[in-house]
């Protein structure tokens, strides 16, 4: 599934996109996402907190059995701020260990990203 925010949105309208995707994903078995955020020029730390606190959880119970992967792609902008802020450093590296009950990971270029979720079997 990919998912593109194309616009800024306030945080409580993002959550609720955030829970149609989940919804879309559900619905049709959909557990390899690509979340592009490229145009987006931060990320609150609130929303940060919250898909690591209340979003994964949520969306991992519900793809059970299959496990969650997601490939964000951001922009160069957003990978320094994953490592400047100390907040977003704090979410990003709880978001990225591997004892999580899903695997994300941060990407630049779309096609590595795309790689990234192909199965195994295929790559």
């Amino acid at each position: 599934m990919v998912v593109r925010w194309h616009t800024k949105a306030p945080l409580e309208a993002v959550k609720a996109e955030y829970w149609q995707m989940l919804e879309a994903a559900v619905a049709q078995g959909l557990n390899d996402w690509l979340l592009d955020i490229r145009r987006r020029d931060k990320v609150p730390a609130e929303l940060s907190t919250w898909v690591n606190s209340t979003f994964y959880p949520e969306a991992v119970a519900q793809m059970a059995p299959r496990r969650l992967r997601m490939a964000v792609l951001n922009s160069p902008f957003m990978t320094q701020l994953y490592t400047t802020d100390p907040v977003q450093q704090r979410e990003v590296a709880y978001a990225l260990d591997r004892a999580r009950p899903f695997d994300i990971a941060l990407f630049e270029d779309e096609g590595k990203a795309m790689e990234w979720l192909r199965p195994v079997q295929e790559r």
